[in-house]
């Protein structure tokens, strides 16, 4: 029982720091302690350094000497690094997960995707950046998951991990895009179309290389 208790607050410990990270609240490049953490968190500071190694092994922290842990710095060369690996294996991932993801789930997101996209052709107030992360996560998260295979899930995870924590003001938004690309690939798991998902899962993910190169040529 302590054991399960003692993996359940470092899971915790790991969720709250996460969101730290991906929220701001902790810069990249910026040092985080276990001291400072278990102050802020209000927990004991054995959760925290179990939380601070699950985040060093995804790579988003760095081991800085004696200095200690330091939230890495993307460059764009890292994103488009880890873009290109996500255009490998995520595409393979949409085509396992055809046909194997949950029915009310996948009408939940597309009816989700069809009002963010109809209040941004109808002019409507852009919906806050967490909103999107959140569909953005629950599809991509749901795919990896449904393709079946453990290992290709944590990868898929690590990599999102990864390019999230880059300065999202030099990504390019494309809302409408996004969001009829993410219709198209999960019209295509529901109806069971492995190799339409998987194309419509590439077409995406060149989507978001291709505006961040036009953005980095108007730079």
């Amino acid at each position: 029982m302590l054991i399960e208790t003692d993996k359940r607050l470092a899971l915790q410990a790991y969720e709250q720091i996460l969101n730290l990270i991906l929220s701001g609240s902790v810069e990249p490049g910026g040092t985080v302690t276990e001291r400072r953490l278990a102050e802020v968190l209000s927990m004991s500071r054995t959760p925290i350094r179990d939380a601070l190694l699950m985040l060093e092994g995804e790579g988003l922290l760095i081991r800085q000497g004696t200095r200690g842990l330091q939230v890495k710095q993307m460059r764009i060369d890292d994103y488009m690094d880890a873009l290109q690996i996500r255009q490998l294996i995520e595409p393979e991932a949409a085509r396992l997960a055809a046909g194997r993801m949950p029915v009310a789930e996948l009408d939940d997101l597309i009816a989700t995707l069809t009002d963010i996209l109809q209040g941004a052709r109808d002019g409507a107030p852009k919906p806050d950046r967490s909103v999107v992360r959140g569909v953005d996560d629950r599809i991509h998260s749901g795919i990896a998951e449904a393709a079946g295979n453990p290992q290709l899930a944590q990868i898929i995870r690590t990599l999102r991990l990864q390019t999230q924590i880059f300065d999202l003001r030099s990504v390019p938004e494309r809302l409408e895009s996004t969001c009829q690309e993410h219709i198209d690939i999960l019209q295509a798991l529901l109806d069971d179309r492995p190799e339409d998902a998987s194309k419509a899962m590439r077409r995406h993910l060149d989507g978001v290389r291709d505006s961040i190169i036009r953005r980095l040529a108007r730079v």
